[in-house]
């Protein structure tokens, strides 16, 4: 347990505000614009508020209601809170992908952190890449932080149905290409599908990651799950707004929270959840960003023996209200814990241990969080493949992939765009079967760029209209976490960089074999030499603005995709401590 540091004493915001010299009074000043009255300044915490709120990010379109509770919060706590917006990555907006700009978001957050007069900062976010960007910046400047996720939206529901969230897009798109279903009755669920405030209410990847920084210790024990316009998702923001005074107080920071073994609780928190292959890339960048020597072996390694024991789609059956309702993620930690899979003793933002937090919790519904007998998966996480084709790995999520899939041979099927995947893949004469393997290039960080949630294709019609509901498919690029199937994801080096992928040609065969973790292109190394040789890329790499210093700085897919001038220990940054005036 760390110890507390003593209080009272002068505060990071007090080299602004402190004192009667000049700068202070201009900066006392200029805020007292806003009419705070003088006691605002006398030595007490200043809150900053980090708010992701943006109507053009619709799982974030609440937030600014969550923040009035936040700030309710640190009144009542004795700080003054502050609320400043930050760049918010919308996925189901933001072109050419939300992945992107997650390390342009993660740039603001940590500037506006380091910049600004705020002893403590609380992170409100929700959608799949704001809460890793928020995490990212303010880890990078290490003041007491702590994160509020704005929640999931109720269940969707259509003609007496439960629906997902993202999940439901892909089955039903599915079904009308295969004739299951109408064209009408498909824009018929589309408002079902998303009916109130907040982010997908499958285990996607907004979800996933609400859960990673509870298990990571970064969030109040119970926030992951509560549904957006849950009273109580009101109540624990207030309660965060008391909570990071007294961090500051306490000078808890993320460096406390953040160590190798809370990455490693989150892994297999993560395992127990079936949560997004997006959290892979997240957790790697976040470890980046504090020094944690974190690596794929360690999500294979770690993730494993752990069981999914959520029962949630798009692995399973109900969605983010059930689960809330069951206990949420504090009773999945548990479980974990009793397993013999948790460091109980790493330290959360509440200042107790992890395992305190979580030890007197109920499971109240065993259908939705089962028993370890009853795991959808025995062997969840993620399975990180390596071999010729991937030779820095690529990963897999095996609770939503198919049994029969696990070790295949196949004829490779090959897209040398998703462009071009779009142009062939509902025409009849395109030469596939079900036993074939689909090959997606050039969707990696720097070939879409940005590496967009394309990996997971949908099937040909001809394949879908023999009842065929999945096929093995690989690429460089994303998948949405509401989706599901036997997708290969993530392989690293990408074809943009003349990965191996980028060498794949009609007819390849191509070994999978998730349980020994191989993924072999049973081609010649003579025969890949000579067409590496021939190869030219065809991407055009972007030159100017922050597309241009992204190509230029993006690191591969096993290194989290952040930028290359961003990761270390919280060293050669812009300083905190020079005075402008």
């Amino acid at each position: 347990m760390k110890k507390k540091a003593e209080w009272p004493r002068k505060l990071r915001s007090q080299e602004w505000f402190g004192g009667t010299g000049k700068n202070a009074i201009m900066h006392r000043s200029w805020m007292k614009n806003q009419g705070l009255p003088a006691d605002t300044f006398d030595g007490r915490p200043i809150i900053g508020i980090c708010n992701t709120w943006s109507e053009l990010t619709p799982c974030n379109a609440h937030l600014r209601d969550l923040a009035e509770r936040v700030k309710r919060g640190v009144y009542e706590a004795g700080g003054f809170p502050v609320e400043f917006p930050v760049f918010s990555t919308g996925e189901s907006t933001l072109r050419p992908t939300a992945m992107m700009f997650r390390n342009l978001a993660a740039m603001d957050v940590e500037e506006a952190i380091r910049g600004n007069p705020v002893d403590g900062v609380v992170l409100l976010g929700g959608c799949d890449k704001t809460t890793p960007s928020l995490l990212m910046g303010a880890a990078s400047v290490d003041i007491p932080a702590i994160v509020v996720s704005g929640g999931p939206m109720l269940n969707g529901k259509w003609r007496g149905k439960d629906v997902g969230s993202g999940t439901a897009v892909w089955q039903f798109s599915e079904m009308v290409k295969s004739g299951e279903m109408t064209l009408e009755e498909f824009m018929d669920a589309e408002q079902g599908m998303a009916r109130s405030a907040g982010s997908c209410m499958t285990m996607g990847t907004a979800s996933t990651m609400a859960s990673m920084a509870e298990a990571l210790g970064m969030t109040l024990s119970g926030n992951a799950a509560i549904p957006a316009v849950d009273a109580r998702r009101r109540v624990i923001s207030q309660l965060t707004g008391r909570r990071i005074v007294e961090m500051v107080k306490e000078d808890l920071r993320p460096s406390d929270i953040l160590t190798k073994e809370a990455f490693e609780n989150a892994i297999r928190v993560n395992g127990a959840v079936g949560g997004s292959t997006n959290a892979v890339l997240h957790l790697l960048a976040l470890a980046g960003r504090v020094g944690v020597d974190l690596s794929l072996d360690d999500w294979d390694r770690l993730g494993r023996d752990v069981p999914t024991i959520v029962n949630l789609q798009p692995s399973g059956k109900y969605l983010m209200e059930e689960f809330y309702y069951a206990g949420g993620l504090p009773v999945v930690i548990k479980a974990v814990a009793e397993m013999g899979l948790l460091h109980n003793d790493a330290i959360t933002v509440s200042g107790d241990t992890i395992w305190n937090d979580v030890k007197g919790v109920v499971n109240y519904n065993e259908d939705v969080i089962l028993p370890r007998e009853k795991a959808l998966t025995k062997s969840g996480g993620i399975a990180v493949l390596r071999g010729n084709l991937a030779p820095r790995g690529a990963v897999l999520k095996p609770s939503a992939a198919s049994p029969h899939l696990m070790q295949h041979k196949g004829r490779a099927v090959v897209f040398e765009s998703i462009e071009d995947y779009h142009a062939r893949i509902n025409r009849e004469d395109l030469d596939i079967d079900e036993n074939c393997i689909m090959v997606l290039k050039y969707c990696g960080p720097k070939g879409y760029p940005g590496m967009a949630e394309v990996g997971n294709m949908g099937l040909p019609p001809k394949v879908l209209k023999k009842g065929i509901t999945d096929m093995i498919r690989i690429s460089d690029a994303r998948m949405s976490g509401t989706a599901y199937g036997t997708v290969i994801l993530h392989t690293a080096p990408e074809a943009a960089e003349g990965g191996p992928l980028a060498l794949v040609e009609n007819g390849d065969l191509i070994a999978v074999d998730i349980p020994n973790r191989t993924l072999h292109l049973h081609v010649s190394d003579e025969e890949l030499a000579r067409r590496r040789e021939a190869w030219v890329s065809p991407v055009r790499p972007l030159t100017g603005g922050y597309g241009g210093l992204y190509i230029k700085t993006v690191m591969q897919a096993d290194t989290g995709a952040d930028l290359d001038f961003l990761v270390g220990a919280r060293g050669d940054r812009i300083p905190m401590d020079r005075d402008s005036h």
